[in-house]
């Protein structure tokens, strides 16, 4: 009888937290529908230009299922900038392949792939000097979102930290007492943001110090580069954590939030290939904070990016936390009118 009685009361509980039910029978149906999603895009062509060739080598790479583009001149700043995977060189009976190497499974199958088509009937495998834009022939799949993990638990940690520090003062009634005073909405937003902050900031030093020295995740830009984009990325946390923790009663409410708002965004930093992914699918990664962090801590660590390279990524981050705190500041207004 007394386990029966528990049983209803639990029941009758979360029949009411309706929050709860949603997170219990609709976000694992959310995060299956993203996944399949993800997993069901097709790897976009490998795109090959080649330079000195005759007709017939660029047929044998088309029948290679290359994306074959035959041209007179071509340049490694072209190729960055049309994200081609190889260039393939031809010159006085030489061959010389440049790899892009963004993503190294690319790179290992422009190879392979090269080396299949060319071999001909006669299964000799040509004589190929390799060069690589990005990284080295050593260079593995971990070493391209490696810097993206650094960027994803700085972000994971701080909103999680932020939230439930935040939820804490407004359900023991400090925020409340604090809004009977009669200090500004954008002062108490400022005040949490920058008194949180600092422990953020801490925080994102240790971990960005500890991955590069100690774990020696690649590095091949700026140091304090990479420090101010994470501290970027811990305000956004930062802001987006205590404006969610007014939508919660409980830390365990807060913690609902994470497969709803964490868990989809880290099929869009890089883990999974953006580009085989279908149109609408990438705008949707546009509209999240760590797609843009991903990007320029990818760029800044493995690509050696500089500042203004990564200028536009730092300045939607600046903007993201931005719009995020200024709704904390006006969601203060159902606690108080001033």
């Amino acid at each position: 009888m007394r386990m029966a009685s528990l049983v209803t009361r639990i029941t009758q509980q979360l029949r009411r937290d309706r929050r709860t039910l949603a997170l219990f029978f609709l976000a694992p149906l959310l995060i299956l529908t993203l996944m399949n999603f993800i997993f069901d895009t097709e790897a976009s062509d490998l795109k090959l230009v080649v330079t000195g060739s005759d007709e017939t080598m660029v047929k044998a790479l088309k029948q290679a299922d290359f994306q074959v583009t035959a041209a007179e001149e071509f340049s490694q700043e072209k190729m960055i900038e049309n994200d081609t995977d190889g260039w393939l060189q031809v010159e006085n009976g030489k061959m010389k392949l440049t790899l892009l190497n963004d993503e190294p499974s690319r790179a290992k199958a422009v190879q392979m792939q090269m080396l299949h088509a060319l071999q001909g009937n006669e299964n000799n495998t040509p004589s190929i000097e390799e060069r690589y834009v990005y990284g080295d022939a050593d260079t593995k799949g971990f070493d391209t979102f490696s810097p993206m993990l650094v960027s994803f638990f700085v972000f994971f940690f701080v909103f999680l930290i932020a939230g439930i520090a935040l939820l804490k003062e407004r359900t023991s009634g400090t925020l409340e007492r604090l809004l009977a005073t009669p200090i500004k909405r954008y002062e108490i937003v400022a005040g949490y943001v920058i008194g949180y902050g600092l422990f953020a900031l801490v925080q994102t030093i240790i971990v960005v110090l500890y991955a590069v020295n100690v774990l020696d995740i690649v590095l091949v830009g700026s140091i304090w580069l990479v420090l101010l984009t994470n501290i970027l990325v811990a305000l956004v946390a930062l802001s987006l954590g205590t404006l969610l923790s007014s939508f919660a009663a409980s830390e365990f409410q807060m913690v609902q939030f994470i497969p709803l708002v964490i868990v989809p965004q880290v099929f869009f930093t890089g883990i999974f290939p953006l580009d085989g992914m279908s149109d609408w699918l990438q705008k949707i990664g546009k509209i999240m904070p760590l797609y843009y962090a991903s990007d320029a801590m990818n760029g800044i660590m493995y690509k050696g990016f500089t500042f203004n390279e990564v200028l536009l990524d730092l300045l939607i981050l600046l903007a993201f936390a931005a719009v995020f705190i200024t709704i904390n500041i006006i969601s203060l207004k159902k606690y108080r009118a001033l």
